[in-house]
């Protein structure tokens, strides 16, 4: 009976921590309180797994200040360990494919290479882009967004008071975009047209942030500035000020 209480245990647990790595997955960073309210547990029992998985090297913390007197409260994200789980199989092989076209062929031949393989993730969202019935830069934010879900970049759409976001939670080839950010740069022109609008790419998991974000402007297709479909990486913002005049 204690070995099967033991078994029953030692599932839960891992059941448990599945969830936790999917919701850091997801969110970036989060508090143990904020994971506890997810999971539906004590913020102590959560802190139990947080501390079992940052023992095994699956979570690091982060110091997040607080506008009180309290005590900082700690931020929980994964590490890039943990991060290696969600598909980064062939960044070896991936990674030496491109110093050799680095080598040889140079760095326009890395570029072309980044916008060849983002203009197949392309190609399998732009059904579902066209598939929306609006002009509303959010709408099809939010479409692209659960199209790049189904790619394995656990992205997800929210409005902001400058528009909007797009945020992946995950990047399949995180490691080799580190050495060649030529991959993020294609990938955000793609993005962007895709929405039809300029994005602005404000961080990366490549770069070491705990998601990739993207800035959507709020505005729609008719209002596209000139040049989506081209330009070789992130627009700056429109000047907030001159916005409200």
């Amino acid at each position: 009976m204690e070995m099967v209480t033991r078994a029953t245990s030692h599932s839960t647990d891992g059941d448990t921590r599945r969830r936790v790595t999917r919701l850091l997955l997801e969110r970036g960073q989060a508090t143990a309180a904020d994971l506890a309210h997810d999971l539906g547990i004590t913020a102590t029992a959560t802190r139990r797994h947080l501390d079992a998985m940052e023992a095994e090297g699956q979570v690091e913390t982060r110091v997040v200040k607080t506008s009180g007197r309290g005590r900082p409260a700690k931020s929980y994200q994964l590490t890039t360990a943990a991060r290696t789980n969600f598909g980064h199989t062939y960044d070896d092989l991936a990674m030496e494919a491109l110093r050799w076209i680095r080598r040889f062929e140079g760095e326009d031949a890395v570029g072309g290479f980044a916008a060849e393989q983002v203009a197949r993730l392309e190609a399998r969202c732009r059904a579902a882009m066209d598939a929306v019935d609006s002009d509303d830069s959010m709408a099809r934010a939010q479409a692209l967004a659960t199209a790049m879900s189904g790619e394995g970049y656990a992205a997800t759409a929210s409005v902001i008071a400058s528009g909007g976001q797009i945020c992946q939670h995950h990047c399949p080839v995180a490691g080799v975009a580190a050495e060649f950010p030529q991959l993020c740069e294609a990938e955000t022109r793609v993005i962007s047209r895709l929405l039809g609008v300029h994005v602005q790419r404000l961080a990366t998991i490549a770069n070491g942030d705990g998601v990739c974000t993207t800035h959507v402007p709020g505005t729609n297709r008719g209002q596209r500035a000139a040049g989506a479909s081209g330009g070789s990486g992130p627009v700056p913002l429109p000047d907030p000020e001159r916005a409200d005049r």
